[in-house]
């Protein structure tokens, strides 16, 4: 964005690698992920506690850099929580403009209202397994883009039938694609 400097648009990343997507719609395609830093929840099942803290300070000019790198299509931005950072915006709206398929893996826990409509969106529901159900941002949903996803990772049938109850009350499946994925590990 004009009239950002490169102090100003920092942000702690915990890592940067080129892997296949093992997730949402785009399971199984070569994808760069920038692991952002960070995350104002704790859910209980959470697999990556090592993105909590720590990193590396980067300008999104030096993340942009490094992303080319790997001459990629896909690009995920996913943390810890990408939204807790304020400069995760100028990011993902660098990386659009830079002609890369950008998504949003996010808690939903964060507004995502400013996030550049060219980014596909995965946003978590916290199912009661999580520990964090009280944390869901509902107004999140009024946001989602056709071309978004939803997420609720199921740790038994109590989540399983808390996702179906939201699923009916938010309508859904007419807003965008529902993913359900296990508690891994």
């Amino acid at each position: 964005m004009p009239g950002h400097s490169q102090e100003q648009d920092r942000l702690r990343v915990s890592e940067i690698f080129y892997s296949l997507q093992g997730e949402a719609r785009m399971v199984g395609w070569p994808t760069v992920f920038i692991r952002l830093t960070g995350c104002p929840l704790r859910c209980v099942y959470c697999d990556t506690r090592h993105a909590f803290q720590g990193g590396e300070w980067m300008s999104c000019a030096d993340i942009l850099e490094r992303t080319a790198a790997f001459h990629p299509h896909y690009v995920t931005v996913t943390g810890g929580e990408p939204l807790a950072q304020k400069n995760c915006l100028i990011l993902l709206q660098r990386l659009c403009d830079a002609g890369y398929a950008v998504s949003l893996e996010t808690s939903g826990a964060l507004d995502i209202a400013a996030v550049d409509p060219q980014v596909s969106i995965v946003m978590d529901l916290k199912t009661p397994s999580s520990g964090e159900e009280s944390k869901n941002r509902y107004l999140n949903i009024a946001e989602l883009k056709q071309s978004d996803q939803i997420k609720f990772v199921l740790g038994g049938r109590e989540d399983y039938d808390w996702a179906r109850l939201k699923l009916d009350e938010y309508a859904l499946p007419q807003r965008c694609e529902v993913l359900f994925s296990p508690v891994q590990g």
